[in-house]
């Protein structure tokens, strides 16, 4: 398959990340993170997040973000979420089915949640015959591509704990947000209060594996009974966390991000003014959102993979990845003016 625009998920794995897990493998080592990797590697997240970060590495990011959930809530609870977020549409329910508790979703024009839109939801505390919201989840980015402003995810957290409540973040492309908010880690999401973090790094570099970093420290306990309990607890764990050590090892995530991003707003530049053409979101991270006609959008898809987004506005989605090239972008834009001018 050559590279194409369908996911970040598509590119393979940065030759820094293969380099550590081959080191990883020369000895024995301890299973179920009881290993000198693991350790360090932990030591490594609370530089990014702060003393009190906890982290706990599980297989993929519905692991993450149903964990988070689950040490956050109990079966009579809710989240409170966006109707286009992964914990919603593309997760398969696990959230419900694993925790028992109910998605409480909020319709959006950017795929970003406001304390006002949040607020919609919060009714019916102490009733019992409702579902109790404890949790508000968020995407950074979203799903849409968008980002939240350091100030926008503070007033959530502020609106969440004025209720004795929770914020959680799906950091799936957390690297793509930082390095467009010209941000750390921590800045967006210890210091302003977010209580639960899934972080991703597979989108961005990594060969598998994601980490849940609980940044309330009250939310660890009993945690890695939790892990264990919903299978995502890896035996040979080391080969999960080297992954993370070469991620933060000389900012590895940060190049792979910018890149990344920077490939999306040439992508942007060179399709925004094909006519028939419209970018319906704007590009703040590695994903750029189009609306062009079916006939053409299917047609494109013969020369370059890629996912439709909303089938019934004729809205595709391209991501860019770490190895995404210059070349890729301008031939694929080549391709579509092409085709529009011939089906115009």
């Amino acid at each position: 398959m050559k590279r194409g625009f369908g996911s970040d998920n598509h590119a393979g794995v940065s030759p820094e990340v293969l380099e550590a897990i081959a080191k990883a493998n020369q000895e024995h080592a301890l299973a179920y993170g009881d290993d000198e990797y693991c350790a360090a590697t932990e030591k490594l997240f609370q530089k990014q997040f702060g003393e009190r970060a906890r982290v706990f590495f599980a297989f993929n990011g519905t692991g993450c973000n149903t964990l988070c959930i689950d040490a956050m809530t109990r079966s009579h609870h809710a989240v409170v979420c966006a109707e286009t977020a992964h914990i919603n549409v593309d997760e398969c329910g696990a959230p419900s089915r694993i925790v028992g508790c109910r998605l409480l979703t909020v319709a959006t024009p950017d795929g970003k949640l406001t304390p006002e839109l949040v607020k919609t939801q919060l009714h019916g505390f102490g009733f019992e015959h409702h579902s109790q919201p404890k949790v508000i989840s968020i995407t950074q980015p979203t799903e849409l591509g968008t980002l939240y402003t350091i100030e926008e995810i503070k007033a959530l957290a502020d609106l969440a704990h004025a209720h004795d409540m929770f914020l959680h973040v799906d950091g799936a492309r957390l690297g793509n947000a930082a390095v467009a908010l010209n941000c750390t880690f921590r800045e967006m999401t210890t210091d302003i209060g977010v209580d639960a973090l899934s972080f991703g790094g597979t989108k961005n570099g990594l060969m598998l594996g994601e980490a849940v970093v609980l940044l309330n420290p009250a939310l660890a306990d009993g945690f890695k009974y939790r892990r264990k309990q919903a299978m995502q607890l890896c035996s040979k764990m080391r080969f999960l966390a080297v992954q993370f050590d070469a991620y933060f090892k000389d900012d590895l995530w940060k190049r792979n991000a910018t890149h990344s991003n920077q490939m999306a707003q040439l992508l942007y530049k060179e399709v925004k003014d094909i006519p028939g053409v419209k970018v319906v979101y704007p590009v703040q991270a590695n994903g750029v959102f189009a609306q062009l006609p079916r006939k053409v959008w299917k047609e494109l898809q013969q020369h370059c993979f890629f996912y439709d987004w909303d089938e019934d506005a004729d809205v595709v989605r391209w991501m860019c990845a770490f190895d995404t090239t210059e070349e890729d972008i301008l031939n694929f834009a080549k391709t579509l003016r092409k085709l529009m001018a011939e089906k115009a």
